[in-house]
């Protein structure tokens, strides 16, 4: 391990221009480099967050960062905050947000923070964070935004002498946890593609020593995402990958998002088999070995997944969207398993609870090497007829007001059940419909599921309806 000081000034002179309340989101924070997140405002957040962990009666913190251009800069800066008011930095790199995760149980500090703008377009950047053991969601990353505010602009008083930053390599250590963990029973032939996200500096070797052969795709790290964006949840992002697994006839694609925190699948056949269908085979694995145990999965996710659990010798618990919070309830609960339609799984069943794209890769070749046809095995989970997510653009805070209105005043009449607890997720005999207020963009977020392609016209049908009476003349996306 080597030490240095922090590389900016510990304290910024001078006025401060104003901090955007708009980067302080649900689950994390993120904005436009130089833009709404510059230098100086990741310096001053550095301060409220080192302020945070020392009233925890911590001073220790492990920063990493993704594969983005601006992460260099904006990692000295958060580091100069940290130190500026006693807490010491522990620089681990340039590494997918869950090897920040894992230090923090590895070196002991359960406080950690990535600098990552995840699957957003180049010109954005953020900080996902940790503090005693527990992920910053809502109202705690509202009160680091209210601390600098009260802070007026001036420095945060130091606590006693300024911190340090030190550098330790960790990637050797997570590595070799995972491989004393997985075995896979046969060799696989996998396509990887990482979409030049910072997962690209793991992910071959990683795979290779899992006993697999890899044909890797847009591995090198690259922040401006030259071939296609790190998304595994847009459908034409997986097309390269779907070409690849086809062309080479590998049993399985795999792809990254941009900080290695979510997964993507698809088949042979080149068929997408979703995060939601993927749990059901997490949890068929899980409850194999822990018998009655829940599991925990967000309000975007099929309907028969809970089905699944149960026929499984499982207890289904649906939750809110957003990996802070279903982390919070993982830990609430003690669940050895839960996931979300977006790609987030997080495994408590012999990890750490936290998401982890490459960790739940592993966990599913270990399921499907023990398969003849790893194909036919995905395939026949259970599939409805389905819509991607859509979206209602709306102005800031406008999505909250209509989903409000939603819950308040709207009649949706051949359903059976209106599940509250994150939106209004509508339950019919024959499928649902969902609208939910996105936490990171202004928008309401819509998807809708069936047993075939009738109901779905019926249940869309409603929803149009419903949305075209309390809000006329807003642009629906079906």
């Amino acid at each position: 391990m080597t030490t240095r000081p922090s590389s900016l000034s510990a304290h910024p002179g001078g006025a401060s221009p104003a901090v955007s309340p708009a980067i302080f989101k649900a689950y994390d924070i993120r904005g436009v480099v130089d833009e709404t997140l510059t230098e100086e405002t990741v310096q001053r957040i550095g301060q409220a967050l080192g302020q945070m962990i020392r009233q925890k009666g911590l001073h220790r913190c492990v920063v990493g960062r993704d594969g983005r251009l601006s992460g260099p800069r904006l990692q000295a800066a958060l580091s100069a905050g940290l130190c500026s008011v006693g807490v010491d930095v522990i620089d681990i790199g340039s590494v997918p947000t869950p090897v920040v995760y894992f230090a923090t149980h590895l070196l002991g500090t359960g406080t950690g923070v990535a600098i990552t703008g995840s699957h957003n377009p180049p010109q954005y950047n953020g900080l996902k964070m940790m503090v005693a053991g527990a992920t910053l969601a809502g109202e705690e990353i509202q009160a680091l935004y209210q601390a600098i505010v009260a802070g007026g602009g001036q420095p945060s008083p130091q606590i006693g002498a300024p911190g340090k930053v030190s550098e330790q390599t960790v990637v050797p250590a997570y590595l070799d946890r995972i491989l004393s963990d997985i075995r896979l029973t046969r060799p696989l032939r996998i396509g990887v593609d990482c979409g030049n996200g910072v997962a690209g500096s793991i992910a071959p070797d990683f795979f290779t020593a899992l006993g697999c052969e890899v044909f890797p795709l847009f591995c090198t790290v690259d922040g401006t995402f030259p071939n296609h964006h790190p998304d595994p949840a847009d459908p034409h992002n997986l097309e390269d990958l779907i070409r690849a697994v086809r062309d080479h006839n590998l049993d399985l694609g795999l792809a990254f998002d941009g900080d290695g925190d979510r997964l993507g699948v698809v088949t042979r056949a080149g068929e997408i088999i979703w995060p939601d269908r993927q749990l059901m085979l997490y949890a068929a694995d899980v409850l194999a070995e822990r018998p009655g145990a829940e599991i925990i999965y967000d309000v975007k996710c099929t309907r028969h997944l809970a089905r699944w659990i149960r026929d499984h010798g499982g207890r289904p618990l649906m939750w809110r969207t957003g990996h802070s919070l279903i982390k919070a309830k993982l830990k609430e609960t003690g669940a050895p398993l839960a996931g979300e339609m977006s790609g987030h799984i997080f495994f408590n069943d012999r990890w750490y609870g936290f998401d982890d794209g490459l960790y739940t890769a592993a966990r599913l070749l270990e399921i499907l090497a023990k398969v003849n046809d790893p194909t036919a095995t995905l395939h026949a989970l259970p599939n409805a007829t389905s819509t991607p997510e859509l979206q209602i653009k709306t102005q800031e805070g406008e999505n909250y007001a209509l989903v409000a209105l939603l819950k308040e005043r709207a009649d949706f009449p051949s359903a059976r059940e209106r599940i509250l607890i994150d939106g209004i997720r509508v339950e019919y005999d024959d499928g649902f419909g969902l609208a939910r207020p996105s936490n990171t963009t202004p928008v309401v977020v819509l998807r809708f599921e069936a047993d075939n392609a009738e109901a779905l016209i019926r249940i869309q049908a409603e929803f149009r309806a419903v949305l075209t009476r309390l809000a006329p003349g807003l642009a629906l996306p079906f």
